[in-house]
């Protein structure tokens, strides 16, 4: 399945994830260190983990707020992932 995003629906997503990637990480104990563009891959990639897991649970609603809400969980789930296998490598 191909996606076809609009220019405004890309545009919407880059809000979207560096919203969600910023709280993310500010909701994350430590540093991590990352730019702009990975914080926004952060945050889009964290929104459809969390959209994922919320339509499992059949949680959520449509609105921005709710949006952003599970776009950060998703992202703060990404890094702490990414965090324990950081530790796992060392």
């Amino acid at each position: 399945m191909i996606l076809a995003l609009t220019f405004g629906e890309f545009v919407w997503w880059v809000v979207i994830g560096l919203i969600a990637g910023a709280l993310g990480r500010l909701l994350m104990p430590g540093r991590q260190k990352m730019n702009l563009i990975l914080t926004i891959l952060l945050g889009v990639a964290g929104a459809f983990v969390g959209g994922y897991i919320a339509s499992q649970l059949n949680i959520g609603g449509g609105g921005t707020v709710s949006q952003i809400l599970v776009a950060t969980g998703g992202a703060l789930i990404l890094l702490i992932v990414g965090s324990f296998l950081m530790k796992l490598k060392k």
